[in-house]
């Protein structure tokens, strides 16, 4: 998913309301961001960080920039958007590059579901059982080389688990795909201690038969997208 518009470097003054960021361009302005992570950012959202800014001339839009990657300043990135995975992997879908799903020739995404919930994406194909696909932006990462999820207790997380294994139960394919919007890892696993009910749950999942799936992605201010190579290590805690 290429950005729509070239973004721009910046240092991060704060980040506050969870939606907010105050930042300072290059030529020394200040001005204030949209941050689209609802997340608590954990290790990203650190003053005087590199960042990059997506500008816009929307009309519609109180706020002119939107904030997109950290840089770390060592070769790698973070993707900070929680709407990118859906738009990078919608791609990758429909181009058959999942392996895992590439039968699936059909890709509807924000299909209602379950209890008032809307799955990420449903495929569909004669002959195969529906495939209901959830995914999750990975970016806390606590030691080297290792990303986690959540980065903070997510019950809505927790709920979409059990809407999996119901479709399961129904004779659907139910997939947790975990999308690692780091660039400096290879290993993912469940913070359990940040989220014990997640983790239990995933378990609880996994064993009802929903699948699980964690890509990487490769990340520049160019965009980011689906590395379509399988990730690495799974470590559930415990």
């Amino acid at each position: 998913m290429k950005f729509a518009t070239p973004l721009i470097p910046a240092r991060l003054i704060r980040r506050y309301k969870r939606f907010l960021a105050d930042c300072q361009l290059e030529d020394g302005r200040e001005v204030t961001a949209h941050c689209a992570n609802p997340g608590s950012m954990l290790g990203l959202a650190e003053p005087g960080e590199k960042i990059w800014l997506e500008p816009n001339d929307d009309p519609k839009k109180k706020l002119k920039y939107g904030w997109r990657l950290v840089d770390h300043e060592n070769g790698h990135f973070t993707g900070v958007d929680t709407s990118v995975p859906n738009k990078a992997l919608r791609a990758a879908l429909r181009a058959g590059e999942i392996p895992e799903l590439a039968a699936y020739e059909t890709v509807r995404p924000e299909v209602k579901y379950g209890e008032n919930s809307r799955i990420d994406f449903l495929l569909t194909q004669p002959g195969l059982p529906d495939a209901y696909v959830e995914v999750k932006s990975v970016t806390l990462s606590r030691e080297p080389s290792l990303a986690e999820f959540p980065d903070s207790v997510t019950a809505r997380g927790t709920k979409h688990l059990g809407e999996l294994t119901a479709m399961v139960t129904q004779g659907h394919r139910a997939i947790m795909l975990y999308l690692v919007q780091r660039t400096d890892c290879d290993r993912f696993g469940l913070a359990a201690d940040i989220d014990a009910a997640y983790a239990a749950a995933f378990e609880t999942a996994q064993a009802k038969g929903v699948e699980r799936l964690v890509y990487g992605t490769q990340i520049s201010p160019d965009g980011v997208w689906v590395d379509t190579t399988r990730f690495g290590d799974f470590n559930l805690p415990g």
